[in-house]
């Protein structure tokens, strides 16, 4: 069974809308679109090359898709080469245009075709989406969430774990990594069960 694995870039304050460029996400009058830009630093590309090890699909709501389709077949490098040749899947509830080579429109129940991929893929990647992600999380349709938090505040935008998520138990998968600009990476695994709730006053009196 393949595995999910949700990318994320995100603000301490957990928006992830647009970080890419300014005109990439505007809803809602969002106006720092490209917040991401100033933070990059080779630690942070290096990590995010690291993680496309093994990437042999790619799972892109409808306007990320958009925004990589438009991009990437133009580019050249190692992550170019990688998006151009693997299988895109595209989950958008109306009709796409699919210019992208190898791109392929989920059908209308996004939780059974993510199902569907998992036994066609062993690694497949979300990045972005925003949308799809919160579905992914609501299911617990997802393996693994890789998150880069930056050490900004924005204040307003679209949420990484808006109204949708579920409770859940996720398993640091490797040690933090720290960026010299600030940046933290962070991998980690979904487990099983929900999150257990305990008395801090037992805790102390037992450690005493």
């Amino acid at each position: 069974m393949g595995l999910i694995h949700i990318d994320l870039f995100t603000t301490l304050d957990g928006v992830a809308q647009a970080p890419g460029g300014p005109e990439e996400d505007t809803d809602s009058g969002f106006e720092f679109g490209g917040w991401q830009a100033p933070l990059i630093d080779e630690v942070v590309g290096q990590q995010i090359e690291a993680g496309m090890e093994g990437m042999d699909a790619l799972l892109l709501g409808r306007r990320t898709y958009d925004i990589f389709a438009s991009y990437w077949p133009h580019e050249t490098g190692r992550i170019a080469e990688l998006f151009n040749r693997i299988p895109k899947y595209v989950a958008s509830r109306g009709a796409q245009t699919l210019d992208w080579a190898g791109t392929t429109q989920l059908g209308p129940d996004t939780v059974a075709a993510v199902n569907e991929l998992r036994g066609k893929h062993e690694n497949i990647h979300v990045i972005g989406s925003l949308d799809l992600v919160q579905t992914l999380f609501a299911e617990r349709l997802f393996d693994q969430l890789n998150l880069w938090v930056f050490p900004i505040l924005l204040g307003r935008g679209k949420k990484v774990f808006a109204d949708g998520v579920v409770p859940a138990n996720l398993r640091l998968i490797e040690p933090v990594i720290a960026s010299p600009k600030g940046a933290v990476m962070q991998r980690y695994a979904l487990v099983g069960g929900t999150p257990q709730v305990g008395d801090m006053a037992e805790t102390d009196q037992a450690g005493r």
